[in-house]
């Protein structure tokens, strides 16, 4: 095992994400408070690009599982997308849809760039603040990752907000801002709260797992890009990583793609190639094998085992009270 290369950056601007300080913390939460605040006035704009070419590879273009959220504090960003191009301005949010191939430009004016970022794993919730880490290019500074056993919930109020954003009719602005005061405040509450346990690591070992999810879906993500981005040699960086967390590195990148994957079995239509693809394996018949190592299935049992489960809950009588159960559909009475 060999000692971490020594950063030759003199400011901590030029390194990868930290945890968050109370200063970042409440700098998160003042943006979000401003969400919900200009939601409830009807003075919030948000912005959704077009899902057109979805789950297509794009030159220059990446895409991620699920969507995210970005709230822009400073600066601006050019989003790229198949159809269109949008740019997000101070004080502006934008909602990038699961799967649209994307590609971010930004500049920082007359102040430095900074935006907020809200991304979604496997049953956890990511806040980012971004910095211009070079020119045109954004990079992690701060990052805390929040426990989501709701994670549907969240996603169910993106996912909703993103398609009736794009709708007609007299009703289109109420549901628009109904689920953007719930979305932000949602989220605004999480960071409130706060989650020392998913957070507890630190240093190298933190850092580690914050860009594995980041790079979730990357089929080049492994133990050495690691070491890279994070300047030790690979060595060290799993040597280190087993005796904070008492896991090998390399098994907790496989186990969190498969955590993914399973949720994405659970939740979405798309076939198993599309979801191992878009978890980080570029053959579908590996994660077959890796998925059944993990879970003692098949990703088609998981999905079939889910999608039963689902019927039989669905199935169950609607109202328990406390000293009885209510088997009646629901009949009127009057």
């Amino acid at each position: 095992m060999s000692e971490p290369k020594r950063s030759t950056a003199s400011t901590t601007k030029t390194q990868i994400g930290s945890p968050l300080s109370k200063a970042d913390r409440i700098e998160i939460i003042e943006t979000l408070g401003r969400c919900v605040r200009e939601a409830e006035y009807n003075q919030l704009t948000l912005k959704v690009p077009s899902e057109e070419g979805r789950l297509q590879k794009r030159p220059g273009m990446h895409y991620h599982f699920k969507p995210e959220i970005f709230v822009q504090n400073q600066g601006w960003t050019e989003f790229k997308v198949p159809s269109e191009t949008i740019t997000v301005r101070p004080g502006e949010a934008c909602i990038m849809p699961a799967g649209v191939p994307h590609q971010e430009t930004i500049s920082s004016a007359k102040e430095p760039f900074r935006n907020l970022v809200v991304g979604f794993y496997s049953n956890a919730i990511s806040v980012h603040l971004a910095f211009e880490v070079k020119p045109g290019k954004p990079e992690i500074d701060v990052i805390e990752f929040y426990d989501a056993p709701n994670l549907d919930v969240f996603l169910s109020l993106t996912n909703s907000l993103v398609d009736n954003n794009q709708k007609t009719g007299p009703t289109r602005d109420h549901v628009v801002k109904g689920l953007s005061i719930a979305l932000f405040a949602m989220v605004k509450g999480l960071v409130e709260r706060g989650n020392e346990g998913i957070n507890k690591d630190i240093g190298k070992v933190f850092q580690a797992k914050w860009l594995i999810r980041e790079q979730l879906s990357n089929t080049e993500l492994n133990v050495k890009m690691l070491a890279e981005r994070l300047q030790c040699s690979p060595d060290y960086l799993s040597h280190l990583f087993n005796t904070q967390t008492e896991e090998k590195l390399t098994h907790y990148i496989q186990r969190i793609r498969v955590e993914g994957a399973a949720l994405a079995l659970q939740t979405t239509p798309l076939y198993v190639s599309e979801i191992a693809w878009s978890s980080g394996f570029s053959d579908p018949a590996y994660f077959a094998r890796v998925f059944k190592k993990f879970l003692g299935m098949s990703p088609q049992e998981y999905r079939a085992q889910s999608e039963e489960r689902r019927r039989k809950e669905e199935s169950r009588p609607k109202t328990i009270y406390y000293d009885h159960v209510d088997y009646s559909a629901g009949e009127s009475h009057r």
